[in-house]
């Protein structure tokens, strides 16, 4: 029996959350969009709002209204119950932190009906470290999504030893269907190939400018010369948002403890997020 995936939830409405929900729902599928309360909710229609103007000037077919009826189209909600009684496919995209997403699941697991999938967005944490919570392992794996996913439309797909291939290969013709190029994973790999690269190297950009050894422009600029990469890896961040990057580095190691205070300090405590807000390590005009 085939699996066939029409209506989805999306289980956070962040930076990367909001883009997911607006990618799926432009490629046709009935989208739900679920966050905490009514302020996180305003705060995912401004973004829904924003990614269709990006979306029309960027993308292939968004003119002609279709951004901004995808747009309205999405469904908003605070209430979890609601957000995933007869959802096909959830894909949970809650903060960075493990007890948090295992709390979700747990919620999840008892509210989902018995055929909804759930994939997990997260950055680096291993699907096995949440598929005990879940209450079906075998309709359970990770699906990664890279910022800007209209622009750099990767989709990693990594399943647990108990991931139904079936719901595996389901995952992954659902990426292909909205526009993403499916990277499979075979085994489980903390950081999936994106964030095994790219993690060390933004650590490392964080380290030298922490410790004082060059300022994040400078860090840039060497990484963009020297290798021909368009953007640096503060410039990066910036995209990701400094949030996600303090959560992962604030449950690390010492020296991940000490770069996320110096995060807190100097940048979140001061509300530079990244282009969210409008300042990170640089400035943005609205």
């Amino acid at each position: 029996m085939s699996i066939d995936i029409r209506k989805v939830t999306v289980l956070g409405t962040g930076v990367l959350g909001s883009q997911i929900a607006f990618q799926t729902a432009f490629s046709g599928f009935e989208v739900t969009a679920y966050d905490i309360n009514d302020d996180a909710l305003k705060a995912a229609s401004e973004r829904f709002t924003k990614l269709a103007a990006v979306y029309t000037g960027e993308v292939d077919g968004a003119g002609d209204g279709k951004a901004d009826k995808t747009a309205a189209g999405i469904t908003l909600t605070s209430d979890l119950a609601q957000a995933v009684r007869d959802a096909d496919l959830v894909i949970e995209a809650v903060p960075e932190v493990l007890a948090i997403k295992q709390d979700t699941y747990e919620k999840l697991g008892k509210l989902a009906p018995e055929r909804t999938i759930f994939a997990t967005n997260s950055s680096t944490l291993l699907p096995s470290a949440m598929v005990d919570f879940t209450g079906r392992p075998d309709r359970f794996l990770a699906l990664h999504f890279a910022n800007q996913v209209w622009k750099f439309n990767t989709a990693e797909v990594m399943g647990t030893p108990a991931t139904d291939p079936k719901v595996y290969r389901a995952v992954v013709d659902f990426a292909a269907a909205i526009g993403m190029v499916p990277i499979e994973l075979h085994r489980e790999k903390a950081g999936y190939v994106l964030n095994s690269l790219l993690v060390p190297l933004l650590n490392a950009a964080m380290d030298l400018s922490a410790n004082g050894y060059a300022e994040p422009e400078a860090v840039d600029k060497t990484w963009r010369i020297a290798t021909g990469a368009p953007m640096g890896p503060f410039q990066i961040l910036d995209i990701i948002g400094l949030t996600t990057p303090y959560n992962i580095l604030v449950n690390g190691d010492e020296n991940g403890k000490k770069l996320a205070k110096w995060l807190q300090d100097n940048y979140i405590d001061k509300g530079k997020l990244g282009i969210a807000s409008g300042e990170g390590f640089y400035k943005y005009s609205a």
